[in-house]
C-alpha cells in the first residue's frame, strides 16, 4: 500500500472511531468547538450546527464553581490530559452526570493544535448506585431506615447527648403475635400490616423521632433532647411510648379483614455515649421482652432486674463450650440446583444436638456464640468438617463435582490469621479448594475494606471462591462491589418471598441479577418455596436456586440419598 492509500485508510479508521457510540467533541487550541459526532447530539440534544463555533461552556450545569474549571485547565495545560466526573446540562435543561476525558493533540513542534474530549453519560450508573444506596440504608418493605442507618443515627444521637448533657430514649417496638398473623392470614397480609404500622409511625410522630425497622416485626424509635433531668426524661419517654401504643391500637384494615394490632415496647434512657449503641439496643430489647411477659400491649423500662437474662445467657455460653468439647454440633446440607434442576452443590448449615433439648435452632445460639467469641472455634470446626466432607466426596462420582458453601462470620473472617488458618485446613484435609465457597455478609464491608479485599484475593488465588450472602439487606456500595473479588451474589429470601405480591421485590431481584451479570458474577436466589417463584426468577435471568422447593437442610445421610435419587432421575 502506498503512502496515499495508507493515509486514506488511517483517515477512514479515525472517522469510524470518531462516529462511535461514545459522545465526542473536537476543539481548537482556544477551546472553540470544531466538530461533534452523532453520539454527542444524541446525548446532549445539541445538533452539530448548534455546537460548532461554541465552546464547551455550552454544556455547563452551574453545579461547579469557577475554581473547578480553573483546576481542570491547569491540569490540562500542564499534562496534556484531564479526566474526571462532571455535571453537564443537556439542551432541554436536564442536568446529568458525565465522565469526561480530554486529551491534547500536538503538532510536530509540540504545540497544542486541538483538544479531543470523550464524554460518557453516567445517568444509568448513578441510577443503579441510587438503587443500591436505597437497598443499603432503607428497608424495601416499609421504606423506613434499616438497621445500618439506625446505628449511624443512634451513634449521632449519643454524641449530641454527650455534648449537651441532655437525655434521650430508645424505644424497642415489637408487634405482638406477628407469627400468628403470618401463619393465619398469610405473608402478604403480614407484610401489609408492617407497611401500615410504618405509615402510621411516619405520619403521626414528630420529626424529632427517628423511626427504623430492625427487621421482621421489630421497629425502633429514637427520642432526643428530653431534658437534662432524669425524671423529666422518663415522663417524656413514657409519653412517646403511650403515643405509639395508641397509634397502633387502632384497627388495621388487611384486605377485607379488620385486624386489631398490639405491640410491646421496651424503653431505655441514655445520657452521653458511655453505654454504646449495641448495649442500648440490648437493654431496650430486654425491656421489650419484659413488656411481653407482663401481658403484651404495654411498655416497660429497662432496670437492673433484667440482668437475670444476662445470667441465662452466661449459662448458654457454658453449654456452648460443652457442646464444642462434646462434639454436639452437626452439619446439615441444603441442596443448590441449576436451571435444569441438577444439584450443583450444597450450603452447610450448623445445628446443635443438645442433650436433653434436642436439635437447637441456630437462631437460638448463634447470636450468643457471636457475642461470646465462641463463634471462632465453632467456625473453625465447621470449616474443618466441610473440607473433610469435600475430600470424601472427591472419591464418589455423584459428589465429586459438587461445591460446598460455608457461612463465615464477620468475626471469623476479620481475624488476622484467617487466611493462614484456612490454607492450613485445606492442606491438612487435602480438600480441593476449588470446591469450597465462602459466604460472607455485607457487615464485613463496614469495617476495614482493604483488609477484606486482601484476604479474599489471597484465598481466591489458591482456588477458594466467594459469595455475598443476603445481598441488599445490609450495606452495599457499587464502589466496594467493583473491588471485591466476588464470584457470586445471593438474593435474600426476603425479596424472593414477595416476588408474587410486590412489584418492588421483582425490580430488586432484577437489579441484583443484572448487577451480578454485568460484573461477571453468578447469582443464586435463596428461600425459594414455590414453582411460581422459581419461574419468575428464571424469567429474570437467574439460573441458580436454593430453598425448600428444592430441598430442606438435611443430615448428611439424607443428603447423600437425595443426591443419589436425583442422579437416577427419581
Amino acid at each position: 500500500m502506498n503512502l496515499l492509500g495508507q493515509a486514506e485508510s488511517e483517515l477512514r479508521i479515525a472517522a469510524t472511531a470518531f462516529d462511535s457510540q461514545q459522545c465526542m467533541m473536537i476543539t481548537d487550541a482556544q477551546g472553540v468547538i470544531l466538530r461533534v459526532n452523532q453520539a454527542f447530539t444524541k446525548t446532549t440534544g445539541y445538533s452539530a450546527a448548534e455546537a460548532v463555533g461554541q465552546t464547551p461552556r455550552l454544556l455547563r450545569s452551574g453545579r461547579h464553581p469557577p475554581e473547578f474549571y480553573a483546576e481542570m485547565w491547569q491540569t490540562l495545560l500542564g499534562t496534556g490530559s484531564w479526566e474526571g466526573e462532571i455535571w453537564d446540562r443537556r439542551k432541554n435543561g436536564e442536568i446529568y452526570a458525565d465522565w469526561l476525558s480530554i486529551n491534547a493533540v500536538r503538532d510536530a513542534a509540540g504545540r497544542v493544535t486541538h483538544y479531543v474530549a470523550a464524554h460518557t453519560d453516567l445517568t444509568r450508573h448513578k441510577e443503579a448506585e441510587a438503587k443500591i444506596a436505597r437497598l443499603a440504608f432503607y428497608d424495601p418493605l416499609t421504606q423506613l431506615p434499616n438497621r445500618q442507618l439506625l446505628l449511624d443515627r443512634l451513634q449521632h444521637a449519643l454524641s449530641v447527648s454527650q455534648l449537651g448533657q441532655r437525655y434521650g430514649a430508645l424505644l424497642f417496638v415489637d408487634v405482638d403475635d406477628f407469627k400468628t398473623v403470618n401463619s393465619v392470614l398469610g405473608y402478604e397480609l403480614g407484610d401489609q400490616l408492617l407497611r401500615q404500622i410504618a405509615d402510621r409511625l411516619k405520619a403521626s410522630l414528630c420529626e424529632s423521632y427517628t423511626i427504623a425497622r430492625l427487621g421482621g416485626d421489630e421497629f425502633v424509635a429514637v427520642l432526643e433532647d428530653l431534658g437534662g433531668a432524669c425524671d423529666e426524661a422518663v415522663i417524656q419517654a413514657k409519653a412517646g411510648g403511650r403515643k405509639i401504643l395508641e397509634l397502633l391500637a387502632e384497627p388495621f384494615q388487611l384486605g377485607e379483614q379488620e385486624h386489631q394490632g398490639e405491640v410491646s415496647i421496651g424503653v431505655t434512657l441514655f445520657l452521653g455515649s458511655a453505654q454504646g449503641v449495641d448495649e442500648l439496643l440490648k437493654q431496650a430489647e430486654l425491656a421489650m421482652y419484659e413488656a411481653k411477659a407482663a401481658g403484651r400491649n404495654c411498655m416497660r423500662f429497662f432496670d437492673a432486674e433484667m440482668q437475670r437474662v444476662a445470667t441465662q445467657r452466661a449459662e448458654l455460653v457454658a453449654a456452648l463450650r460443652e457442646a464444642l468439647a462434646g462434639r454436639q454440633f452437626v452439619l446439615h446440607y441444603q441442596p443448590q440446583v441449576d436451571g435444569e434442576g441438577r444439584i450443583v452443590g450444597a450450603e452447610v448449615l450448623l445445628r446443635w444436638d443438645r442433650p436433653g433439648h434436642g436439635m437447637v435452632s441456630p437462631a437460638a445460639f448463634i447470636p450468643v456464640a457471636e457475642d461470646s467469641g465462641l463463634i471462632l472455634p465453632i467456625g473453625d470446626w465447621v470449616l474443618e468438617t466441610a473440607c473433610q466432607r469435600l475430600l470424601a466426596w472427591a472419591e464418589e462420582p455423584a459428589f465429586a463435582q459438587l461445591t460446598l458453601s460455608v457461612n463465615v462470620s464477620a468475626q471469623q473472617f476479620s481475624r488476622s490469621d484467617f487466611v493462614d488458618q484456612l490454607a492450613a485446613i485445606l492442606e491438612r484435609t487435602g480438600a480441593n479448594p476449588h470446591r469450597l465457597k465462602l459466604e460472607l455478609t455485607e457487615s464485613l464491608l463496614i469495617d476495614d475494606v482493604e483488609a477484606v479485599i486482601g484476604k479474599m484475593g489471597a484465598l481466591q488465588s489458591i482456588g477458594v471462591s466467594f459469595a455475598l450472602d443476603d445481598f441488599g439487606t445490609g450495606y452495599s456500595s457499587l464502589a466496594y462491589l467493583q473491588r471485591l473479588p466476588l464470584d457470586q451474589l445471593k438474593i435474600d429470601q426476603s425479596f424472593v418471598r414477595n416476588l408474587q405480591t410486590e412489584h418492588s421485590s421483582v425490580v430488586i431481584a432484577q437489579t441484583i441479577i443484572a448487577l451480578g451479570r454485568s460484573m461477571g458474577m453468578s447469582v443464586t436466589a435463596e428461600g425459594i418455596e414455590t414453582e411460581e417463584q422459581r419461574r419468575i426468577l428464571a424469567d429474570l435471568g437467574c439460573n441458580l436456586y436454593q430453598g425448600y422447593f428444592f430441598g430442606r437442610p438435611m443430615p448428611l445421610e439424607d443428603f447423600h440419598a437425595f443426591v443419589e435419587r436425583s442422579a437416577h432421575g427419581d
